[in-house]
């Protein structure tokens, strides 16, 4: 009988192969095998906005189907019936963003995570940005570095000038702009050897920039704000934000605000530099060594060196909750553009900790496991490491989890479902979020 039944088995273990291999056989059994009505029949009955377009990313073919057919369109006027025969386009549009933004809220503040880190650099990075699917690194050494965030593979790298230091960065999809204590140095992103310095010395002792073309702000030690407008090639305009070193920096069209040394933040009109507001912490004196600023929500956020993470309403320049997360500096903290439920903060202490943006309670505090073994993959470049990720409780002892589990978050950048770090060391780690908790 065993015999007899173990050769049942083996048969029907090869007629299964058999039928995996359909697609080298002719059976027509696999999916490329389906016909465009029938593919149309089976994306029809997808339920979920994220599953068709996944469907849409497996080939040429499925995207086509689904586009042509308006699939995702019917699924929409399904899910909002009131929005048929409006200007669906803006609709659709702003619906999707929304979708994603709350599938990106979900994964922070439930989902399950891990950590993917790699040795990014000879010596350490200190800052990272991260924008539409790529990591900016560096600070530390003379170079900085681009990455995918999706597979952490290296794209290319802009060597900083003999004599230079960096002290800040950003980029966006055409330009690195890196900031020295007296220069500008801009790379295009596609030449990473032509480089830019910008002219004589405008400023002396910059600390900090925020970028936004074809801007650049710079925060100095002497406490004033340098415009440098990039078509002109020079500063168009300076400003007095403080009497005490500017440490961090945000900007948008209409605004400039600035943190500085004595623990207020300074609000003035970007185009004439008319002062109009002065923040304040209850908790002063104290440094302010990050800001974060919601256009969504029009809040300020900022991370303070005792410790606190403050949020004020830009509309009244009142505060709304000023919490102690930490007991120790932040260095850094950041949101996707677009949420305005959670807050990514890092700082001295190594846990990377998710705070409500209305209330200012942690929602959760993070470190690596130290009980799973991290897997190793590699790519041409680099060798990376997936380590699991494990929830610190809001009542235990930080003393307790070792350094090496939690080293200093120095930088931090948030982008869709995904926080990528730096540690003041020479690896680069990058958390990525599932929806779905394990």
């Amino acid at each position: 009988m065993e015999a007899s039944s173990s050769r049942s088995r083996s048969r029907s273990g090869s007629a299964t192969l058999k039928r995996d291999r359909g697609v080298g056989s002719g059976s027509g059994s696999t999916a490329q095998s389906l016909n465009d009505d029938t593919l149309r029949s089976v994306f029809s009955r997808l339920d979920d906005h994220f599953d068709l377009a996944r469907c849409c990313a497996v080939c040429n073919s499925w995207n086509r189907i689904i586009k042509t057919t308006h699939i995702m369109r019917d699924l929409y006027y399904k899910r909002n019936p009131q929005a048929r025969g409006s200007s669906s386009d803006i609709s659709m549009k702003s619906y999707f963003e929304e979708l994603a933004v709350d599938e990106h809220i979900s994964a922070l503040s439930r989902g399950s995570s891990d950590v993917y880190q790699w040795t990014g650099h000879p010596m350490r990075a200190t800052l990272c940005r991260m924008k539409s699917g790529s990591i900016l690194t560096g600070v530390g050494d003379k170079i900085l570095r681009l990455w995918s965030a999706e597979s952490c593979k290296f794209m290319n790298e802009y060597n900083v000038p003999n004599a230079k230091t960096l002290v800040d960065f950003d980029f966006d999809e055409n330009k690195i702009v890196g900031l020295t204590s007296s220069q500008l140095c801009i790379w295009r992103r596609s030449e990473p050897r032509s480089i830019f310095l910008s002219g004589g010395a405008s400023w002396n002792h910059g600390l900090c920039m925020s970028y936004a073309d074809p801007e650049v702000v710079i925060g100095c030690e002497d406490g004033r704000a340098f415009v440098y407008d990039m078509y002109s090639r020079s500063c168009s305009r300076i400003f007095r934000l403080h009497s005490s070193p500017v440490t961090c920096l945000t900007i948008t069209d209409d605004l400039i605000v600035g943190g500085c040394r004595f623990g207020t933040i300074a609000i003035a009109d970007h185009n004439s530099g008319q002062k109009l507001g002065v923040l304040k912490s209850a908790f002063a004196p104290l440094e302010i060594r990050c800001l974060c600023l919601s256009t969504n929500s029009q809040l300020i956020f900022a991370g303070s060196s005792a410790g606190y993470a403050h949020c004020w309403d830009l509309r009244t320049l009142r505060p709304l909750w000023e919490e102690r997360v930490s007991p120790n500096v932040i260095y850094s903290a950041h949101h996707l553009p677009g949420d305005t439920a959670t807050l990514a903060v890092g700082g001295i202490d190594g846990v990377l900790r998710l705070v409500c943006q209305r209330t200012g309670d942690t929602i959760r505090r993070l470190v690596v496991d130290a009980d799973r073994q991290a897997e190793s993959t590699s790519t041409s470049r680099n060798q990376i490491e997936k380590k699991r990720v494990r929830k610190v409780d809001p009542d235990a002892r930080l003393d307790n989890i070792p350094r090496r589990l939690r080293p200093q978050i120095t930088s931090l950048s948030v982008g869709m479902k995904k926080i990528v770090t730096t540690h003041g060391e020479n690896y680069i780690r990058i958390w990525k979020f599932s929806p779905k908790s394990s």
